[in-house]
C-alpha cells in the first residue's frame, strides 16, 4: 500500500493513522472464510444462507486450490505429487509404517498356525498363555507408549517425541526379524517382547503424528489462520489415513512373499522354511523405511517443537506444565469422557469387525485351508476402509457435516450393521445371506473409517490446549487400546454369536457420549483455543468473548453448564484490536534491542508470541500511529524540538 505523503513534505503520520482499520484489520478481526459480508459468523446464519455462504467459501478455496495445481504442474509435472508427500505422506509416514507391521501380526498368525501347528494352534510344544500373549504384549506395549510419549511429548517437545517413536520401532523391528529361540516356545517368548518393544513406539506415534500434524511441524512451525480452520482436519486426517496404506502394502506383500518363497503356490501345506522367510523378510522391509525416518526427524523437522515452545513461553514454563494438566481435566474432563469413551467403544467395533471375515469365509470355503483367501479378502476390505478414509479427509472440514456429525452417523450405523446380523444369526452365515453378510462386512469397515476412527484421532488432540495437547491425546487413545484389550480378552471367552449381541450397544454409547460431551471445532481457529485457555489458565476465563465459546463450538455439556454465556463479538474484537497493538509493541521492543541479531536469524529472528501474522497494511498502520504519538508529545520550542 502507497504511504500517503504530505503535499511537498514527509509522510503524513496522521493521515495513516486516518486509514480505514475496518479495511486493515479485517483478515484478523472478521475473515472471510468465517463471516460474511455483513460480518456475521457463518454459525450464526439462518440455515439457508448458512448453507449457501458455507458452499461459496468451500468453492472459492478449491478453485484457488485447482489453479494452484495448475501453476505448480506447468512449471514442474511431478511438483503437485511432490507437494502431496511433502503434505500428506511424510507426516503419516510413521503410522503407516506402524499400520503396516500391526496389521502384518495378525496376518502371519494364521500362517504359523499352519507351518508351526504343534507350537501356534494344537499348543504341543508351546505354552498358550505365551500364545495368547502375543495379542495382549502388543496391544500394553502400545498403551505404555501413548502415554510416555504423550507426556515426554509436552515435556520435551514434539521434534524429540517423534524421534524417540522413530528409533523405538526401528529397534523393535530389528528384534522381530531376528526373533529366535533355543525352542518354538523360546521363540514365541522372543517374538512377544519383541512386539511389546515395537508397540512401545506405535503408541507414541499416535499423540506425536496428530499434535505435530496441526502444528506444521514439517514445515516451519508457524500456523496460517485460513488454511488452519479450512483444511486442519484434512492435513491430520490424510497423516492419518497412511495407516491405511500401509496395512495394504504389508497385505500385498506379503501375498507377493509367499509366493516367491513357497515355489509360486498360496495353497497349503506350508513349509517352515518358507513361513519363516515371509514373515522376516516381511518385517525387514519397513526396518528400511523406518530408519530413514529417523533421519528425516532429527535433521528435517527441527521446527516440529515452536508452537510448544511459544505456548510455553506466554506462561514462564521451562519444563512440563503442570498446572496446565491440573486446569485441563477441571474445565475439560467431560471432554476428556468423550475423546477416550468414543476412541474405546471405536477399538471395540474395531476388532468386532474381523470376526466378520471368519465367518463368511468359512460359509463361502468351507474345505479351503489357504491363508492366502484370508489375506485376499482383507486387502479388499483394506481397499474399501481407504475409501472411507478418503471420503471422512474429504468432508472432514465442511461446516455444514464436519467432526461430530461424522463420527455420530458412524456410530449408529456400524451399530444397524452389527445388530442386524446379530439377531439374523444362522441366516446370514447360510449361504442364503452370506452375501448380505459380507456386504454388511464391507459397510462396517466402510463407516467406521469414514466415521469415529478418523474423527477420534483429530479432536484427541484439537479440542484441548497446546502445553497438554499430546498428553490428552495419549490418554485418549490409551483408553481406546484398553477397548481393544477388552475385546481381544472377551472374544476368547463368548461366542461369534454372543459377539454380535454385545458389540453393538458400544456404538449407541459412543454415539451417545459424542452428542453429549464433544464440542465441533470444525471451521474453528485453534488460535481462538489458545486465546481461550491463556483466560483459564490466569484465572479470567469471563474475559474470553471469542468464537471457542460459540455454541456452535461447545458441547451440549458446556452449553448447558452455561459456558456459552461469555461470548460477545463485539467485546471480542475490541480485545483482539488491544492484543494485536500488545503483540506489536512487544516486537518492536524485541527489534530495538536484538537489531544486531536479527539480521541472522531468519523470518526476523522474532521468537515471541507470534499470535498474529502482520500484514505491510498493518505494519504502516502502526508505524504511523507510533510517530503519530510520538509527534504530539512533542513540546513546541523545546530543546528535542530546536533540533
Amino acid at each position: 500500500m502507497a504511504e500517503p505523503k504530505a503535499a511537498g513534505g514527509p509522510p503524513n503520520p496522521r493521515a495513516n493513522h486516518d486509514l480505514n482499520e475496518g479495511e486493515i484489520f479485517n483478515h484478523i478481526l472478521r475473515p472471510s472464510d468465517s463471516y460474511d459480508e455483513n460480518g456475521v459468523y457463518w454459525a450464526d446464519l439462518p440455515m439457508g444462507k448458512r448453507i449457501a455462504f458455507v458452499n461459496r467459501v468451500n468453492n472459492v478455496e478449491a478453485a484457488r486450490e485447482l489453479r494452484l495445481i495448475g501453476s505448480m504442474t506447468k512449471r514442474d509435472p511431478l511438483s503437485p505429487v511432490s507437494a502431496y508427500f511433502r503434505n500428506f505422506v511424510i507426516p503419516g509416514l510413521g503410522l503407516g509404517l506402524e499400520g503396516y507391521v500391526l496389521f502384518s501380526i495378525g496376518n502371519v498368525k494364521p500362517l504359523f498356525q499352519a507351518a508351526f501347528a504343534s507350537c501356534w494352534k494344537s499348543h504341543k510344544i508351546c505354552n498358550p498363555q505365551w500364545i495368547n500373549a502375543v495379542d495382549y504384549l502388543e496391544i500394553l506395549g502400545i498403551i505404555v507408549g501413548q502415554i510416555l510419549v504423550g507426556i515426554l511429548g509436552d515435556w520435551l517437545g514434539r521434534r524429540w517425541g517423534l524421534i524417540q517413536d522413530a528409533t523405538i520401532m526401528f529397534i523393535g523391528l530389528i528384534m522381530l526379524t531376528a526373533s529366535w529361540g533355543v525352542t518354538q516356545n523360546g521363540w514365541v517368548i522372543c517374538y512377544a517382547w519383541s512386539l511389546f518393544f515395537y508397540g512401545v513406539g506405535v503408541g507414541g506415534e499416535y499423540p506425536m503424528t496428530a499434535t505435530s500434524g496441526m502444528e506444521n511441524a514439517v514445515g516451519n512451525g508457524r500456523v496460517d489462520g485460513r488454511q488452519d480452520r479450512l483444511h486442519r482436519g484434512r492435513k491430520v486426517t490424510s497423516a492419518f489415513l497412511m495407516q491405511g496404506w500401509g496395512q495394504f502394502f504389508n497385505q500385498f506383500i506379503l501375498i507377493l512373499l509367499l509366493l516367491i518363497f513357497h515355489h509360486g503356490s498360496g495353497n497349503p501345506p506350508y513349509s517352515e522354511r518358507a513361513a519363516q522367510w515371509t514373515f522376516r523378510v516381511s518385517f525387514a522391509i519397513p526396518a528400511v523405511g523406518t530408519l530413514w525416518l529417523v533421519y528425516y526427524r532429527t535433521y528435517k523437522m527441527r521446527a516440529a517443537s515452536k508452537q510448544l515452545v511459544n505456548a510455553k513461553k506466554r506462561t514462564s514454563v521451562t519444563g512440563y506444565d503442570v498446572k496446565a494438566l491440573k486446569y485441563a481435566f477441571t474445565y475439560f474432563g467431560p471432554r476428556m469422557l468423550a475423546t477416550a469413551g468414543a476412541w474405546f467403544c471405536n477399538d471395540i467395533f474395531f476388532y468386532g469387525n474381523k470376526l466378520f471375515q471368519s465367518e463368511f469365509i468359512a460359509v463361502i470355503s468351507p474345505n479351503n485351508h489357504s491363508v492366502v483367501e484370508g489375506w485376499l479378502y482383507n486387502l479388499i476390505n483394506v481397499g474399501v476402509s481407504l475409501c472411507g478414509y478418503y471420503l471422512a479427509s474429504f468432508l472432514i472440514d465442511n461446516k455444514l457435516y464436519g467432526r461430530k456429525y461424522m463420527q455420530i452417523v458412524g456410530f449408529l450405523l456400524d451399530f444397524i450393521l452389527f445388530i442386524v446380523p446379530a439377531f439374523h444369526f444362522h441366516y446370514y452365515t447360510s449361504i442364503k445371506g452370506v452375501t448380505a453378510f459380507q456386504t454388511m462386512y464391507f459397510l462396517s469397515s466402510f463407516f467406521n473409517q469414514f466415521g469415529p476412527n478418523a474423527v477420534t484421532f483429530i479432536v484427541a488432540a484439537e479440542v484441548y490446549p497446546t502445553p497438554i495437547r499430546a498428553t490428552a491425546h495419549g490418554f485418549s487413545a490409551a483408553v481406546g487400546k484398553l477397548g481393544a484389550l477388552t475385546a481381544a480378552v472377551m472374544y476368547n471367552y463368548i461366542t461369534t454369536q454372543q459377539v454380535f449381541y454385545v458389540v453393538p450397544w458400544f456404538g449407541l454409547f459412543g454415539a451417545a457420549i459424542t452428542f453429549l460431551f464433544l464440542p465441533d471445532t470444525t471451521g474453528l481457529d485453534l488460535f481462538e483455543q489458545e486465546r481461550r485457555w491463556r483466560c483459564i489458565r490466569d484465572g479470567r476465563e469471563h474475559e474470553y468473548h471469542g468464537a471457542a465459546v460459540h455454541p456452535k463450538h461447545l458441547s451440549l455439556w458446556e452449553r448447558l453448564r452455561g459456558v456459552g454465556k461469555y461470548h460477545d463479538e463485539d467485546l471480542d474484537k475490541a480485545e483482539k484490536v488491544r492484543e494485536l497493538e500488545a503483540e506489536w509493541n512487544e516486537k518492536m521492543a524485541w527489534r530495538a534491542q536484538e537489531s544486531n541479531k536479527a539480521a541472522t536469524m531468519g523470518d526476523d529472528g522474532y521468537e515471541g508470541s507470534n499470535d498474529y501474522d502482520f500484514t505491510p497494511e498493518m505494519s504502516t498502520y502502526y508505524d504511523s500511529k507510533s510517530q503519530l504519538m510520538l509527534g504530539e508529545k512533542r513540546v513546541p520550542g523545546s530543546e528535542s524540538d530546536s533540533l
